[in-house]
């Protein structure tokens, strides 16, 4: 492989998982004999759904199309369970009974979406006779369906508004995509490699708990599982990744050429250990003693967890598996979502300073990061080369997956604008953070919202996409505001 092709290869983001979304439009049969023109108009329409629906994003729709009554409503079920789908639209064209659509919420297991679409903005009201109304009547059963989702223990959520409007479509591919999230964590491999901080006991995490309430499976790691992986990579290798380390970074005169070859042979094997366990993200942490192979492997990972991040594998350090989990939820919704945690307040900008010493999105860095070397990491045994950007000025969301005494996850938001100004020079991911109010005040309220110690710095507002990420999943959702 050329030093070209394995740059490529090395910074192409990783396919995920596709999201498989359902779809069922209806009416009521008895109206068909009775308006000859209103089934074709419907149709239409909810073929203008479907072809919106495919619009939204890289997402397979299976449409079983158009029901009419409850014994069509059962065939559809059973065709949408069979599917897998992640997210089932239930399209309300005029009105229909619950009992066409109960069951496609009940066989399925998936979270269920109603949307009442009209044709447009309004009647015509003066030339409008019954049969066109109806075309407009999808409102009616709205209300028949939450009652009979809620009564048949089933989660209801609708949007309203009418074909071609796009604050509707904004708000139905808000819950796609937060369906696409639900997706990954209750499919994703989830890797856990090295021990725990010592004394972080927010960070502790029950590895049930991430099966029982999220999905997905976490696999263990031995930190010999990569130390094999790296004694293999050939020094031709560690010439490429540290070729693609000058394509990517620039590199600060701190950077010892033996520490930088060793972070991206340390690399390169990361990659391999992704590939061979297919994880979908990463949390480590390896103390180590006395420069001992161990210690050198922990003191080695930035480089290559932070390419790895860039690909959409999210690698969080310090064994905060919680923190990567939310890593992954940001980078699923195209936010990026960088390993973050507080640095100090200032007062005279009133500005919260967050990052890390630690892995970063390199998606989201406001210009080219630097690499930059460090004789020690600050607590924590090792030296090496260390990821130093500032995240893109503008509109930017924390996530973080803090947990309960009760052992239920609690997903915390805050909404804030990265601004300009003085950063630190020390390897950390600094961002300056705008919340809009007294930085203290703001950082109580965050302290006290459940919150871990880490959390994922993302790029845009994105509180209502992960509350609807939270309410598909199952989880309390916390917005931190002032």
């Amino acid at each position: 492989m050329t030093s070209t092709q394995d740059a490529s290869a090395a910074l192409t983001r990783v396919v995920g998982r596709r999201t498989t979304i359902g779809l069922v439009a209806g009416g009521l049969g008895a109206y068909w004999p009775q308006f000859p023109d209103l089934l074709p108009q419907l149709r239409r329409s909810a073929a203008r759904v479907s072809e919106r629906l495919r619009a939204i994003g890289d997402i397979d729709v299976v449409d079983v199309g158009f029901i009419s009554d409850a014994q069509e409503g059962a065939v559809a079920a059973e065709e949408l369970r069979v599917a897998g789908c992640d997210l089932i639209v239930g399209f309300l064209t005029t009105y229909m009974t619950a009992s066409m659509l109960v069951p496609v919420a009940q066989r399925s297991g998936a979270p269920v979406l109603i949307i009442n679409l009209q044709p447009t903005e309004r009647m015509n009201h003066a030339t409008f006779d019954t049969g066109a109304w109806l075309a407009y009547c999808g409102a009616c059963p709205l209300p028949e369906m939450a009652n009979a989702f809620e009564r048949a223990g089933v989660g209801f959520r609708s949007v309203s508004g009418y074909v071609e409007d796009e604050r509707a479509w904004t708000r139905i591919a808000r819950w796609v995509k937060a369906a696409g999230v639900r997706g990954a964590l209750r499919h994703g491999r989830h890797g856990l490699m090295g021990h725990l901080y010592p004394g972080m006991l927010d960070v502790a995490t029950d590895l049930t708990s991430v099966s029982t309430q999220l999905g997905g499976h976490v696999e263990v790691l031995e930190f010999d599982d990569l130390r094999v992986r790296v004694e293999e990579v050939t020094d031709a290798q560690v010439a490429d990744r540290v070729a693609l380390a000058g394509e990517v970074f620039d590199l600060d005169d701190t950077v010892n050429p033996d520490d930088l070859a060793w972070g991206a042979k340390v690399s390169v094997g990361l990659d391999r250990l992704v590939d061979d366990f297919a994880l979908d993200s990463l949390a480590y942490y390896h103390r180590g003693l006395d420069g001992e192979q161990h210690e050198r492997l922990g003191a080695g990972m930035i480089l290559g967890a932070s390419l790895l991040t860039a690909r959409g594998v999210p690698a969080a350090g310090e064994y905060e598996l919680r923190n990567s989990l939310a890593m992954l939820i940001m980078d699923r919704l195209g936010a990026g979502g960088s390993f973050t945690e507080f640095q100090a307040l200032d007062f005279v900008d009133d500005v919260v300073e967050m990052g890390h010493d630690g892995p970063a999105h390199l998606a989201i860095s406001a210009k080219r990061p630097l690499l930059r070397g460090l004789g020690t990491y600050h607590g924590k045994r090792g030296w090496g080369v260390s990821v130093e950007f500032d995240v893109q000025p503008g509109p930017v969301t924390l996530l973080g997956l803090g947990q309960r005494r009760d052992g239920r996850y609690v997903v915390v938001s805050s909404e804030g604008t990265v601004v300009t100004g003085p950063l630190l020079r020390i390897g950390n991911t600094t961002s300056r953070v705008d919340f809009g109010c007294d930085p203290g005040e703001w950082t109580d309220r965050w302290s006290a919202s459940g919150v871990d110690h880490h959390w994922a710095l993302g790029t845009g507002h994105r509180a209502a996409e992960l509350a609807a990420v939270a309410e598909l999943v199952g989880l309390e959702f916390v917005e931190v505001r002032v």
